[in-house]
């Protein structure tokens, strides 16, 4: 049972997420802001506007959260609610979408796979649902293509030749459900460029919501993409978590050292980096000279590959994400003494969640230019 101070803190955490959601918002879609004054202040009129955004947004990710939640009830495995997390950095000046997410703690032993599958996927299938719905809506029910002058007003000047340097240039990543259902559903003379798609506020929802399901569906360590390897392949699991993990580093530090670079520089950027990939091996397996082996044959594998292909980069944006799956949250899936295998429907679902993973994955989702 939950305690009423429970219920309070997470239901304060939840309202404040909402407030910050609808704050990013009002920053993403209208370019209003409660930090600025004049025609570029967020006044009530665009805050309640702004929530066309952040509660589809945050629906989504209570809908996911709550799939676990239900799920960890249905196999008597004791957790807690959702904890959302606020994250709003406008009071700074800097971008953001008002939210790191939200978590929910299990507290029970999961002592089989088949929880741990469950558990793990259910949250990302409904809120992968409520995502799918909120982009048919978002394509299907697309403003007048001169709606982009009420944000912009610059762009009906025949001599408008692009912002200044003192404005964020930004667009979205593609990514192969978001571009398919662009082009199955919408509009053509509607539908927004990726650079324009922020101020559509049910497809930005939609977009951070695919974010959000490939980044869960890694199939990494104990994220839910890692539980739904564990059911799938429990004798390769830690395999497939370590090469995927690699593969993850190796792309995401494509172009960190490369041989256009200043010989000074180099000898610099090399050793730190190397620590870099060698610390993100931290809460693996491996042992200390097995990790600096990898360390450096990542290292030299990127330099060489950018040697032969300068004009590839990967997406530095990610390293940050493979730093906490590394050190913090660990490559390593929990072990358990069951080990019946699961059913066909399960399975099933296995490879629906690898396919969502797939459709839903944008290798550069965030391109600040």
């Amino acid at each position: 049972m939950f305690k009423p101070k429970q219920y309070l803190v997470h239901f304060s955490l939840f309202i404040l997420t909402l407030l910050t959601t609808t704050l990013a918002g009002g920053e993403w879609v209208y370019g209003k802001s409660i930090m600025t004054s004049g025609d570029s202040a967020l006044t009530w009129e665009y805050f309640f506007k702004s929530m066309a955004f952040s509660i589809p947004f945050i629906g989504i990710l209570l809908v996911h959260e709550l799939g676990h939640f239900f799920t960890s009830l249905y196999h008597k495995v004791r957790c807690t609610l959702p904890f959302f997390i606020p994250a709003w950095l406008g009071f700074i000046g800097a971008p953001s979408i008002g939210t790191f997410g939200a978590i929910i703690q299990m507290r029970g032993l999961v002592n089989s796979r088949k929880k741990f599958f469950d558990i793990g996927i259910a949250g990302p299938l409904a809120g992968f649902v409520v995502a799918l719905g909120v982009l048919i809506y978002g394509f299907t029910h697309l403003p007048e293509a001169d709606y982009i002058y009420q944000v912009h007003p610059e762009y009906a000047d025949p001599n408008f030749e692009g912002y200044g340097e003192d404005v964020l240039d930004f667009e979205l990543g593609k990514n192969l459900l978001f571009w398919g259902m662009g082009e199955l559903l919408a509009d053509p003379e509607r539908l927004p460029e990726m650079s324009e798609v922020i101020h559509f506020p049910f497809l930005f929802a939609g977009y951070l919501a695919l974010f959000f399901t490939a980044l869960n569906l890694l199939p990494i360590g104990q994220l839910d993409g890692g539980h739904v390897i564990f059911g799938l392949f429990p004798k390769k699991n830690a395999l497939i978590s370590l090469v995927a993990f690699t593969l993850f580093l190796a792309y995401a530090g494509l172009g960190i050292i490369s041989p256009s670079q200043p010989l000074g520089e180099l000898m610099i950027r090399i050793p730190l980096y190397v620590g870099f990939l060698y610390i993100c091996y931290t809460k693996s397996d491996l042992s200390n000279p097995t990790k600096l082996t990898l360390a450096l044959s990542l290292a030299a594998g990127q330099y060489a590959f950018v040697f032969f292909r300068p004009d590839w980069e990967g997406y530095q944006g990610w390293l940050f994400f493979g730093f906490l799956l590394g050190r913090v949250m660990g490559l390593k899936h929990p072990e358990v003494t069951g080990t019946k295998p699961m059913d066909w429907k399960r399975k099933a679902l296995g490879w629906i969640a690898i396919l969502i993973f797939i459709l839903c994955f944008s290798p550069q989702p965030f391109v600040f230019k």
